[in-house]
């Protein structure tokens, strides 16, 4: 059985991370992985970048983070870009 991947978005609060986003990114572990170390960002978490992102993958119907990633605004808006467009090809070109 597959197991569905997402990408989990969360800023930067006074009471901790609030999530405000989320995108399905299918079920190929590999392109999966591959498209979260793409994304721009630290591993370690740092105080100056306010946004943050989780990578879930869904395993006997519970989320399980596998990997986190901190980013600043402009980070953020070319990762929404390098995910929108591997959900496209994904969707509309591999078929």
């Amino acid at each position: 059985m597959e197991t569905p991947f997402y990408l989990l978005f969360s800023l930067k609060t006074p009471d901790g991370y609030d999530t405000f986003g989320e995108f399905t990114v299918g079920t190929d572990r590999e392109l999966t992985y591959a498209l979260f170390d793409s994304l721009k960002g630290d591993k370690q978490l740092r105080e100056d970048y306010h946004f943050h992102i989780d990578l879930i993958e869904t395993v006997n119907a519970l989320p399980e983070k596998i990997r986190s990633k901190c980013c600043k605004l402009d980070q953020l808006g070319e990762n929404m870009k390098l995910i929108a467009r591997e959900v496209y090809r994904q969707k509309n070109l591999d078929e």
